[in-house]
């Protein structure tokens, strides 16, 4: 049986408990920290050879020189065109529901003219380079690679260089033929913290980016945050997550699915169930325990559940949403009848998934919209990756002749004001010359 927090709303100790139970500490483990430290200092100043010497050294290979780190595009569309039928076919299927989703989100560049005619305005110019880390070996997952690449290419990055580890020289075709349908330019067998490294200092053989994307273990993440303002990155994401809010009318086994579908990534992994129906919790419960022997990934789900899950009783669907957005979780079903009406009470999450019928699991792989969400209750401010995260916006100014003796006048004014007389002469000289 697993013991998962049953709580209640009503409770004099509810608040309390739920931020408990939400509290996760994404601080940097300091031993991991000193050792990202080290390696970052010496793919920037060694280059190559120190990229190759801690490849060898991680992930058990042998090589001798950065050119046997490369995959050609050979490679990529080796590995597609030798996939099974099934597995090509729903990898070419979710990328083409993901691509027409990005591409309603491509950012116009616009402009407009005052009477006076000076002309103001935005350029959106797409970045020139990005990296992609995707993680290597068994743990591989193709859907990152249509989630992070397509918007990028939709967006209209010039190149685009994937790092992906082979530990003991594994490949995983899956991964390798997604980057083949998403049109990734160039391939690198390395991962790690020193690739990250390479993508953000440049090597004598890998490119520097602008910015890098993609999930990855603790070194991963901490030597994201070291590079970032050399490099942008997408985000430092924490334990995947997923809320559901149901009223007690869907089949408690279908629920009881939808919260191991995250629990099953990993321990630190949570997964909440809000309804106002106390007896459709116990029914979820027990579906719990006679679904979770059937689970490969039944001891991950248990300590996740066991250490952060819950099953909360709240007095109505408005005291759930409200809960909800104090959550603000990756992933949020709402499992109630007229979704459509209680969606406009949600402020904040990465992904709703409106309805019986939408489980999690589709939003991951193949419904469209992108599965790199914020986590850790970032939602209250951060949104989905997405076209607009490979774009960049530039302010167009141009003013008239007219327009500079009016705007002088009030700049000269405010920056006299803030005791900067450069400025202020500045824009005197436009429109005394006038």
């Amino acid at each position: 049986m697993i013991q998962i927090k049953r709580l209640n709303s009503t409770d004099s100790a509810f608040n309390a408990t739920l931020e408990k139970l939400l509290a996760f500490e994404n601080a940097q483990d300091e031993a991991v920290d000193i050792t990202v430290a080290k390696i970052l200092a010496n793919i920037k100043t060694r280059g190559n050879e120190a990229l190759i010497e801690y490849t060898c050294r991680f992930d058990d290979v042998t090589i001798t020189s950065a050119t046997e780190i490369e995959l050609s595009q050979n490679d990529l569309q080796h590995a597609l065109e030798t996939l099974p039928s099934t597995q090509r076919n729903a990898l070419e299927s979710a990328a083409e529901r993901v691509r027409s989703y990005h591409e309603k989100q491509v950012l116009q560049s616009w402009q407009y003219t005052e009477p006076d005619n000076t002309l103001l305005g935005q350029k959106v110019t797409p970045l020139d380079r990005v990296g992609l880390y995707v993680p290597g070996g068994k743990a591989s997952y193709p859907s990152s690679v249509l989630m992070n690449a397509i918007p990028a290419k939709v967006a209209g990055v010039g190149e685009l260089i994937m790092v992906v580890p082979t530990p003991r020289g594994e490949r995983n075709d899956m991964v390798l033929a997604a980057a083949a349908i998403s049109q990734v330019d160039r391939v690198f067998t390395i991962g790690g913290a020193q690739a990250v490294g390479a993508l953000a200092y440049g090597t004598e053989t890998i490119p520097q980016v602008d910015k890098i994307v993609g999930p990855g273990n603790a070194y991963v993440a901490a030597a994201k945050r070291r590079v970032f303002g050399i490099v942008g990155i997408d985000m430092v994401a924490g334990p995947s997550e997923i809320l559901v809010i149901c009223d007690g009318k869907t089949d408690p086994d279908w629920i009881a699915m939808d919260l191991f579908s995250q629990a099953e990534h990993d321990e630190l992994a949570q997964a909440i169930l809000l309804s106002p129906d106390a007896a459709f919790l116990d029914q979820v419960a027990q579906s719990i325990d006679r679904q979770i022997e059937l689970m490969p990934r039944k001891d991950v789900i248990r300590t996740s559940l066991e250490n952060r899950g819950a099953l909360i009783q709240v007095q109505n669907l408005d005291e759930a949403c409200n809960i909800a957005n104090k959550i603000a979780p990756e992933h949020l079903e709402l499992s109630i009848e007229q979704p459509e009406i209680w969606v406009e009470k949600i402020k904040h999450a990465g992904a709703i998934f409106i309805g019986r019928n939408t489980c999690e699991a589709l939003g991951d792989y193949c419904a469209g919209p992108n599965h790199v969400l914020p986590t850790s209750r970032t939602a209250r401010f951060s949104s989905p990756l997405g076209v607009y995260d490979f774009q960049k916006r530039s302010s167009l100014i141009q003013v008239s002749k007219q327009g500079a003796s009016k705007l002088g006048e009030i700049a000269s004014i405010l920056a006299k004001g803030e005791g900067l007389q450069a400025h202020a002469m500045s824009a005197e000289y436009r429109y005394k010359d006038l």
